[in-house]
């Protein structure tokens, strides 16, 4: 291959490639030694036909990591929250390519051996001097763990995906009147009168016990559902096969025991595995605990009492969980919440009496066309009143009269004119641009969603688990 490539024609074909060799090779390997020890099946997904593997999860998270500061490298490696967005934008990358592959085999798009020797002889990371060098080249793919077969497959199937998808990379025109209405819509402004009626200008006093009941009764506080919980965790370094098949052989019998009628503290300590009681808890204050994440949350609560689940696979090692019991979601007793309910009382009425006098000055400037201690403005979507106060303007008859509900008061508006905008060419040509890509955008995830259909995504729930769980 190598001595086809260095007698191959010069010129390059698709300059969209060089982006695989746009990256140092710095941390090459991290993810090599975190996946390294897996055994057996390594695919993540399977995509139709195609499946997205550990190993090209690695290269991908290397490759990305190497492109990051040293700040964002470290501030990723700290922040559980940030690896975990970046190991889903990359098992997202890889699926779309998945994808994309599939559908280039049922096209029949084949990329010759003549046009990828081509491809490499132009990437400037293997030239010197102007020229290609075997030198650089067997270094750079040294540097980087490639071999020559597998550094051609990458570039042939970057070619493949360039055929399915680049065409969905070429700009929409849009007509001049699209551009004309949104130019329209979001700079136009508007002119207002509008008065202003705030809760707090209402003085309702202290309410009394009679009134905080039946305040309570329209109002109820709604205790939400909890649940009591425990688990048992048989710790175990999950990458190594060892370590994963003695902690397997002892979670089955701690399992044995707990259905044979141990308890779930006992069978821990007899077989040394970690108890936990987590208490009672609902959906919203769950306890500090690091098995406790999202997923686990949801299939907690998704449990019946008295019940224990089977064994789960997490990084930790694995898991027994059990919900001891269920306190169904109901109403709080009212002297349990009467302190609380003051405030609240106390805003509720002021809410309607701050809406009487809105309704009171809508009449009069419905009737009389006054609107008293009322405040001009030029104002556009985004500016000149207060958020609540926009957004009923613009979504109003010029001439209408109306209240408009806000977070702390009540505002009469009245719509005076609409001012039309100025035109201005930069801003227009802004917009043709927004309009161009969300155009695109708009036809990409209609072909995304067509590969989805068309090739299904099945997950490798263990081995997924097994390296993404918490």
């Amino acid at each position: 291959m190598l001595e086809y490539l260095r007698n191959a024609a010069d010129k390059p074909v698709a300059k969209i490639l060089i982006g695989i060799l746009a990256f140092s090779f710095v941390g090459w390997g991290v993810a090599e030694w975190i996946f390294g020890n897996v055994a057996g099946d390594t695919t993540l997904v399977r995509v139709g036909d195609a499946e997205v593997t550990m190993q090209q999860f690695s290269i991908e998270k290397n490759r990305q990591l190497a492109n990051m500061t040293r700040e964002q490298q470290r501030a990723t490696y700290a922040d559980p929250a940030l690896t975990q967005a970046l190991n889903s934008q990359i098992m997202s990358s890889l699926t779309t390519q998945a994808m994309a592959d599939n559908r280039a085999k049922d096209l029949g798009f084949v990329v010759s051996d003549a046009q990828i020797a081509r491809e490499i002889r132009s990437f400037p990371d293997f030239q010197l001097d102007g020229k290609f060098s075997t030198y650089m080249f067997d270094t750079v793919l040294a540097n980087s763990g490639y071999t020559e077969a597998s550094f051609a497959d990458v570039l042939r199937k970057q070619t493949l995906r360039g055929y399915v998808l680049g065409a969905m990379s070429f700009p929409l025109n849009v007509p001049d009147f699209a551009v004309e209405a949104l130019y329209d819509a979001r700079y136009s402004q508007r002119q207002i009168n509008y008065v202003t009626v705030d809760f707090s200008d209402f003085d309702v006093g202290t309410p009394t016990d009679e009134q905080l009941r039946m305040f309570y009764e329209q109002n109820p506080y709604v205790v939400p559902e909890q649940r009591t919980v425990s688990y048992v965790l048989i710790p175990a370094d999950m990458d190594k096969p060892d370590s994963y098949d003695a902690a397997y052989e002892q979670a089955v019998l701690v399992e044995d025991d707990i259905i044979a009628g141990e308890s779930m503290s006992d069978a821990a300590a007899r077989h040394k595995a970690k108890y936990v009681a987590l208490g009672t808890f609902d959906k919203g204050n769950r306890p500090v605990d690091e098995i406790l994440t999202d997923n686990m949350l949801a299939r907690v609560f998704d449990m019946e009492e008295g019940l224990e689940s089977e064994l789960i696979e997490t990084k930790k090692g694995f898991l027994i969980v059990r919900v001891d019991k269920i306190l169904p979601s109901h109403n709080a007793e009212f002297e349990d919440v009467k302190s609380s309910l003051i405030s609240d009382w106390r805003r509720a009425e002021q809410r309607k009496q701050a809406y009487v006098r809105a309704n009171e000055l809508l009449v009069d400037l419905n009737q009389n066309d006054v609107l008293n201690g009322k405040k001009t403005a030029t104002v556009t979507r985004t500016s000149g009143a207060p958020l609540d106060l926009l957004s009923a303007t613009f979504n109003s008859e010029v001439g209408s009269n109306s209240i408009v509900n806000g977070q702390n008061a009540f505002y009469v508006l009245h719509v005076e004119k609409d001012i039309a905008p100025k035109v201005d060419d930069k801003k227009m040509a802004d917009l043709r641009k927004e309009l161009e890509g969300t155009a695109n955008k708009e036809i990409i995830e209609d072909y995304n969603a067509f590969l989805i259909r068309e090739y299904p995504v099945e997950v490798n729930e263990k081995v997924y688990n097994r390296f993404f769980a918490k």
